[in-house]
């Protein structure tokens, strides 16, 4: 009899406790005819991405360097890593290596570097001087592309890098740009 009787009174208190604690929400006043501007696309919500910084996106960390290690990933996968990274580079450097990694794909690509002198005495702005491309295939998650020195070598000056991602290279390959400095050999 005593069981029965903390079983209802437990029921009660149950009952009092849901009763109280349910509170009706506030009515959300509607708003009529709201131009989609307004709501969805909004100027200010919106980040201009810059083609003329290093890539983001699908590219997790990128690198210009003097050389690449590939180590054993904790998932026994390949890692490229970079070695001393830095952006000026001495005119007699053997290569100069761009080093990255990515977030996963779901496709094969192409990474492709373009160098062109920014400002370098004696040769024009936007001209090729070296070039790389690098394949990855589904299960890569890192990539370096090596830039040789041109014929003539290195010249001292500010060089930029276009880094494009597909196919082949055009207009809506980019990804964005990296720089580097080749400084003249002190004796």
């Amino acid at each position: 009899m005593r069981t029965r009787e903390f079983h209802l009174a437990g029921g009660v208190m149950v009952t009092v406790l849901l009763w109280c604690s349910v509170v009706p929400a506030e009515e959300i006043p509607l708003t009529e005819n709201v131009p989609i501007s307004e709501f969805q696309n909004r100027a200010e919500d919106v980040k201009a991405y810059d083609f003329d910084a290093p890539p983001q996106g699908m590219f997790r960390s990128i690198a210009v360097a003097e050389d690449f290690e590939e180590r054993l990933g904790p998932l026994r996968t390949h890692e490229i890593v970079p070695i001393k990274p830095t952006e000026r580079f001495r005119a007699d450097v053997a290569a100069i290596f761009i080093v990255f990694s990515l977030h996963q794909h779901y496709q094969a690509f192409t990474v492709f570097g373009r160098c062109m002198p920014e400002q370098v005495a004696g040769v024009l702005p936007g001209t090729v001087v070296s070039e790389d491309a690098m394949h990855l295939a589904l299960e890569d998650e890192s990539g370096y592309l090596k830039l040789s020195p041109p014929k003539n070598g290195w010249l001292p000056g500010q060089y930029k890098v276009e880094i494009h991602a597909g196919e082949q290279v055009n207009e809506m390959s980019l990804m964005g740009t990296m720089r580097f400095t080749i400084v003249p050999i002190s004796k």
